[in-house]
């Protein structure tokens, strides 16, 4: 029999925190606090803990912090703590030299490295800290119920093709040339999760939904904002208030090439209504919730290993290298037509300043690599990118997590294959490795496809990329499936 617990809190920016960008942009807007929402799950001698924040919590140091507070806090094994962020671009910084897993190849410390943590960071640890000593005595049995509704409005999927077979990043005004609402290949599915207790009150909700958290995001003009994720979340948190609001967390799904529409362009109000444009599908979805055939809990770590391709040729480097100054050099300038560099394009909706400090961005991997061409050494690089997932089952509902932000046919294969009534893939979980491609994309040049150059310092992808997890994520699943559920008494 599982058992829950769940509680949340708010964290509360100020005005002048700084958000991550690439021109050191301070906030000048703040729309609220942002919620932390811990869920502790037990059965038997079987106990997790599942943590939803919608502040960057996927970070290297301050992700390990939070997994060792809460392992040490409910005396549970540290591989039981699971962290996910829902990849807002409108939250604040929390730490001072935030590295995800895709830049700390280079970062000569530990992960358990304690957190170089700014006060709005150390009140977010503080309050972590004594909500999570608040969760056993508030243990009690629940059933898992769940749904699925259907939400189309406000995503796109943001990879895009030309005739010439080339990929490109579809900003919001490449979105407006195909089309008047133009929205492609997505994940529609809004799952709700329900952990109910023996009096039919819901004790905690998880929700899911994938694309990015774009929509009130400018870094020339940040905002501090809980997005279209906490917008939803608080319509059904409110829809089932008892005492006090239900805790209600959120999952982002494999996201890697799914934007929510007007990126730079829709600010605070356009980001609100599509959070109420999801919050009414969870709702809607809350009033037909299934209960699961099982009432159990199991949680599965494993390794994969992704596939990375050797260095790009040394004069590829030279070429590129050159190409990258070159476009610094001109954007620095104010040349408003610096927009497409080495396959990637830049929106005409961020200054040329702006577009210059994002090129230098992408420039230390280029040298890198071509110093170990120089060096003799370009053959040291790693063969394959190690990663631990998550496979839960929490009743009849499986939950995989991907410390990485996966292209969302990743994350369809892993549902379409998979035996449970309900599987939901999620991104951001205990880490980050940035972007994965599935193998159908993993050549590709625009900006998320080559997402190795964003990385300190990591070698491209090799087919078949990603989709080497959607196969291990599948044969977890069906183990887990094959645990059957209890019989009913007649």
């Amino acid at each position: 029999m599982i058992k829950a617990a769940s509680l949340c809190f708010d964290g509360i920016p100020k005005a002048g925190s700084g958000l991550e960008n690439h021109a050191g942009f301070a906030v000048a807007d703040v729309q609220g606090p942002l919620t932390t929402t811990v869920t502790l799950l037990e059965d038997g001698p079987q106990r997790l803990c599942l943590v939803t924040s919608g502040f960057t919590v996927e970070t290297r140091h301050l992700n390990h912090a939070i997994r060792a507070t809460a392992a040490e806090g409910l005396g549970i094994p540290f591989s039981n703590v699971l962290v996910f962020g829902t990849h807002n671009h409108s939250a604040p910084t929390i730490e001072r030299d935030a590295r995800s897993d895709a830049m700390s190849q280079s970062d000569p410390w530990p992960a358990d490295r304690p957190p170089d943590l700014l006060p709005l960071g150390k009140a977010f640890m503080r309050d972590f800290r004594r909500t999570v000593k608040k969760l056993r005595p508030l243990l009690q049995p629940v059933t898992v119920w769940w749904n699925v509704g259907r939400e189309g409005r406000i995503t796109y999927h943001r990879k895009g093709w030309r005739a010439d077979g080339t990929t490109y990043f579809m900003r919001e005004e490449d979105r407006k040339l195909l089309a008047r609402d133009y929205r492609g290949d997505i994940d529609e599915d809004a799952p709700v999760v329900c952990l109910r207790g023996e009096d039919g009150r819901p004790v905690c909700f998880l929700t899911q939904f994938t694309g990015h958290p774009v929509s009130s995001y400018h870094p020339e003009r940040p905002v501090v904002f809980g997005e279209y994720c906490q917008v939803a979340t608080d319509r059904l948190a409110s829809q089932h208030s008892h005492n006090g609001e239900t805790p209600v967390g959120f999952l982002q799904g494999f996201a890697g090439d799914t934007n929510t529409k007007e990126m730079f362009e829709g600010g605070i109000e356009r980001a609100r209504q599509f959070g109420n444009y999801l919050g009414e599908t969870y709702v809607k979805a809350a009033r037909k919730l299934k209960q699961s055939e099982r009432n159990s809990l199991e949680l599965v770590t494993d390794k994969v290993s992704v596939p990375l391709a050797p260095l790009p040729a040394r004069r590829t480097l030279e070429k590129e290298i050159r190409a990258i100054k070159g476009f610094i050099e001109r954007a620095r300038a104010g040349d408003e037509d610096t927009v497409s560099l080495l396959g990637m394009n830049y929106p005409r909706g961020l200054s040329p300043a702006y577009r210059a400090a994002m090129a230098e961005h992408i420039l230390p991997w280029s040298e890198w690599a071509l110093n170990l061409w120089e060096t003799g050494k370009e053959q040291t690089v790693p063969k394959t990118l190690d990663m631990d997932i998550y496979v839960l089952r929490l009743g009849d509902v499986g939950i995989v997590g991907v410390p990485a932000e996966p292209f969302w046919v990743i994350g369809r294969t892993i549902k379409e294959k998979s035996p449970l009534p309900l599987t939901i893939p999620c991104g951001y979980a205990n880490g980050c490795q940035g972007y994965i491609t599935d193998g159908r994309g993993t050549n590709d040049r625009e900006y998320m496809s080559a997402f190795y150059r964003c990385t300190r310092f990591r070698p491209p992808f090799r087919k078949p990329s990603g989709d080497v997890i959607a196969r291990e994520a599948v044969r977890i699943l069906k183990g887990l499936a094959k645990i059957p559920p209890p019989r009913k008494e007649p």
